[in-house]
């Protein structure tokens, strides 16, 4: 009889944890996305090249090849929605999109407010040197002096390492990334902190021959999108996804298009 009621128990507990499971599956993100028959996709145009406006109006880069591949993997509508960078984390908190996806560093900070899929692409913070300084400046490290102005972007990793790594330099921060790189072209500063694949795009575009480019990166930074938390199922099947795209070859080939090619530049908004 004991026995009995032991199992009765145990199976009105695994039925009570199934019938759990299932709800929170009807919760999710995912479930949501495919009822709307949208993935809506939360970014920042202006981040190279990653995320970015073309000059017929039209969102390209990296992450709006994946967000469309993904969408694509769903059977919906990919819709961007192009968000201040400042309020990106809070827009998803507050359900004005479904998913992160804009070169986002996954750090701890953020992870305390959102949960990551595995990162996409590792990348780390790198330095466009006024061409002054060639030979001087071989390494961040010759930059912590205050008599070196350094700029990059407000809020970024950038923005960190400068912070972290060089604090004796003085510091300018700016509103985008252009304006924080151009103070360097112009003279008015001595090096731009940034991610190398913005450094790579930025030299070609409108730093040859007045920057020097130090590549090495000297930060660990893995990028990943970024989901609401407490969504298993959503995040099951974003690293599901990517690893399925990682070896099917069209991962390669959105890599290949926008991170080690330059072509694309020509057709971007200036």
């Amino acid at each position: 009889m004991v026995l009995g009621l032991a199992v009765a128990v145990a199976t009105a507990m695994a039925v009570h944890g199934w019938t759990a499971d299932i709800e929170l599956a009807k919760k999710s993100t995912l479930e949501q996305i495919l009822q709307r028959g949208e993935l809506r996709v939360g970014f920042e145009a202006g981040y190279m090249p990653f995320e970015m406006t073309d000059k017929k109006g039209n969102f390209v880069g990296f992450d709006i090849d994946m967000a469309k591949e993904m969408a694509k993997a769903m059977g919906v509508k990919f819709v961007p929605v192009n968000t201040a960078w400042d309020g990106i984390i809070p827009s998803l908190i507050t359900g004005k999109f479904d998913i992160i996806m804009s070169g986002m560093t996954v750090t701890q900070e953020r992870n305390l407010k959102v949960n990551f899929a595995d990162p996409y692409i590792i990348v780390g913070q790198t330095i466009l040197l006024h061409k002054k300084h060639e030979g001087t400046v071989t390494s961040y490290k010759d930059l912590n002096d205050p008599k070196y102005i350094v700029t990059s972007k407000l809020g970024t990793t950038g923005e960190q390492a400068v912070k972290r790594l060089i604090p004796k330099c003085t510091y300018k921060s700016f509103e985008t990334e252009t304006e924080a790189a151009l103070e360097v072209v112009n003279g008015k500063a001595d090096a731009f902190v940034y991610d190398l694949p913005f450094c790579v795009v930025f030299l070609a575009q409108q730093g040859a021959g007045k920057l020097v480019f130090l590549d090495q990166p000297f930060t660990y930074e893995p990028l990943a999108w970024a989901i609401n938390k407490g969504d298993p199922d959503f995040l099951n099947w974003l690293n599901n996804f990517l690893r399925q795209v990682k070896n099917d070859g069209r991962y390669d080939q959105i890599y290949n298009k926008w991170i080690k090619s330059t072509e694309w530049i020509q057709d971007v908004a200036q």
